[in-house]
């Protein structure tokens, strides 16, 4: 730890105020503008890594309501930071782990509008199909669903009653539960213990296709105040929003930020290389997404978006949490063609980053990964043995793995929710501040629930005698964290440090990947999976596949239980680069996968002797995602 005095802080890394220039391009000796005269004690770089959730859906939510969700922002926030609640379907809910962070994300669109159609509304019962609702809503937990769902149906394709587009309806229901939920985040925020932050999602979604984004606020109620949130119902254009972020920005003094989520069910539009309206991307355009975006979700209960076994057949770990997610949009009203792929998943994004950058000279997709929930329980829940569903109708009970929805011929079936992941955010401190600046900088990793503990360095000499010192300030001090840029060092390789650390309540680890993607001499795209650390090395050989054997298999579904007995508690390497061509820009990430543990329908077997649909997967590779580090070449 180092002492700083009042706007000094004598370090590398430079500590920097809420939503300013990311580590990468500060300088040493930076101002930090904190609004009293203090000492400070902080450390030097980012020392621990936080875990928390930022996709979260509560009462607030109309679909979630729909679905018969009855939890408020409170209930959601108690929960995170480890209460015991009661779950909408009356079951004691607790996490074994609070949460360090957390935003309640509730969709902007017209959001507490679900009470009021719950409640009765005269205003809202006077059109027949929100009275339709109305009385779904106050039937069983089924009738409620299909009123949700014909609720996101009407809402994709923009068929929803003419009263909830009326700016006046909006601004008399949205001003006081958006005031009500500013003052509740509020109160939930403890500084050092557990951050609250503002936010809520923007839920476009033209003609069924995902453009969702979260938006978070790093500020406090004296400035979130000042403005309402920004709705689909006003624009669906993403560009708008950003829009609304400058102004917001302006008026306030604040920062804010978007994370985009779901590209897998946009049927190719989350990553395209056109804008909203289908025309060519612009510099502009590149630029404000950039500077607006700086993360992607990856993971979240709706799949995983990190790539594609159509996109990378020679990646044997693609196919993670696809079944059931990649045969349609959002909606289910247009079915997914294989042309549509490229466009949706995050490696593929990174690529075409890239293209457009070498056209453009600013790359759009410059992002970096986080996991997160979308659940819509108001219960934050990541762990496998502990998933209280994606909506009400999943939580726990015998028969939840075969609720289903069916649309021309296609089927989501129960058990293709992912337990959701997590956002790990390595920051100074767990403060709104500190956690804001680490997503800025990118300086942040997704997983699927696991809270495994990975740094990522790039320079141009580090190697194992680093391990014997601390190697993480030589990281920062001769090298980028992950989400940096890597600058042109000569002509020979660039040089990664990884460490990789299980779980402490989870499973050991079966191997570190780094995923490479770089444009070829031609300015075609390319990318490479390649094996760099793994356990039982002495046993476990890289075949002539150039791949390394599976680490094993100790799952017992009889009992839902695993052992630890293979795989690794901690996995570290230096690794170097033997394809590099300092000519050619490339981008590098980490993915490290655990051993096989069981997944939640293999817990509702030994639990509540559930008859499960056949087909259902029972056993997984947990795994997490580091932000990538980007290679700047020359010219």
């Amino acid at each position: 730890m180092k002492k700083i005095t009042l706007l000094v802080l004598v370090s590398s890394f430079a500590l920097t105020a809420c939503g300013s220039k990311s580590t990468q391009d500060a300088k040493p000796f930076s101002l930090v503008p904190v609004a009293q005269a203090a000492t400070l004690t902080a450390p030097a770089y980012p020392s621990h890594v936080y875990f928390g959730e930022t996709h979260l859906h509560t009462i607030n939510s109309g679909d979630a309501i729909m679905f018969g969700t009855r939890l408020t922002p409170e209930d959601a926030l108690r929960f995170g930071r480890g209460e015991t609640i009661k779950s909408n379907t009356g079951l004691d809910a607790k996490l074994a782990r609070p949460l360090d962070f957390m935003v309640v994300s509730d969709h902007s669109e017209l959001i507490g509008g679900g009470r009021e159609i719950y409640d009765g509304n005269p205003l809202m019962m006077a059109d027949p199909t929100l009275k339709r609702w109305h009385d779904l809503m106050h039937g069983t937990t089924a009738e409620g669903t299909m009123a949700s769902r014909e609720l996101i149906a009407a809402f994709s394709q923009n068929k929803l009653p003419k009263l909830m587009y009326d700016p006046a309806t909006a601004k008399q229901i949205v001003g006081s539960v958006w005031q009500a939920y500013i003052s509740t985040v509020e109160r939930y925020n403890q500084p050092g213990k557990f951050t609250a932050f503002m936010g809520y999602e923007f839920t476009s979604a033209p003609s069924g296709n995902n453009l969702h984004r979260i938006v978070i606020f790093c500020d406090g109620a004296d400035k979130v105040s000042k403005i309402l949130p920004f709705s689909a119902l006003q624009s669906q254009n993403p560009e708008k929003l950003w829009d609304y972020f400058e102004a917001y920005e302006a008026k306030t003094g604040g920062h804010v930020l978007g994370i985009p989520h779901n590209g897998n069910l946009s049927n190719g539009l989350m990553f395209s290389f056109a804008n909203f309206d289908g025309k060519p991307m612009t510099t502009d355009y590149a630029r404000r997404r950039q500077h607006w975006e700086p993360l992607t979700e990856v993971v979240q209960t709706k799949g995983d978006s990190e790539s594609h076994p159509f996109l990378s057949p020679n990646d044997e770990f693609s196919d993670f949490g696809k079944a059931g997610w990649d045969i349609g949009n959002l909606d289910l009203s247009a079915k997914k063609t294989n042309d549509m792929f490229a466009g949706e998943y995050a490696r593929e994004a990174l690529k075409r980053g890239l293209q457009i950058e070498a056209k453009l000279g600013v790359n759009p997709f410059k992002f970096g990964m986080i996991g997160a929930g979308d659940l819509h329980t108001g219960l934050s829940t990541s762990e496998e043995n502990n998933f209280m569903g994606e909506v009400p109708i999943g939580e726990p009970r015998a028969g939840r793995a075969s609720v289903l929805d069916k649309r021309w011929g296609s089927v989501r079936m129960g058990w293709q929710a992912l337990t959701a992941g997590l956002a790990a955010v390595w920051a100074t401190s767990n403060t709104r501040e500190a956690i804001f600046d680490a997503m800025r900088r990118r300086e942040v990793y997704a997983t699927t629930g696991t809270r495994m503990s990975i740094r990522m360095f790039g320079g141009w000499n580090f190697s194992k005698a680093d391990f014997r010192g601390d190697w993480v300030k030589a990281g920062y001090a001769r090298g980028v964290p992950m989400g940096g840029d890597l600058r042109p060092g000569g002509a020979h390789a660039p040089v990664f440090m990884i460490d990789a650390l299980k779980d402490p309540a989870g499973a050991n680890l079966d191997r570190v990947q780094i995923v490479k993607g770089w444009l070829d001499k031609d300015g075609k795209p390319k990318e490479k999976v390649i094996d760099v650390a793994w356990s039982n090395p002495t046993i476990r050989h890289i075949g002539k596949n150039g791949k390394v054997a599976p680490v094993g298999d100790t799952v017992d579904l009889k009992t839902a239980t695993y052992s630890n007995r293979i795989g690794a508690p901690e996995l570290r390497t230096v690794w170097s680069d033997p394809t590099f061509d300092p000519k050619l820009k490339a981008f590098y990430y980490a993915r490290v996968l655990e051993i096989p543990t069981p997944r939640w329908p293999a817990y509702d077997v030994v639990r509540y002797g559930a008859k499960l649909p056949e087909g259902t997967q029972l056993k997984s590779q947990e795994r997490a995602y580091t932000s990538p580090i980007w290679y700047n070449a020359k010219g």
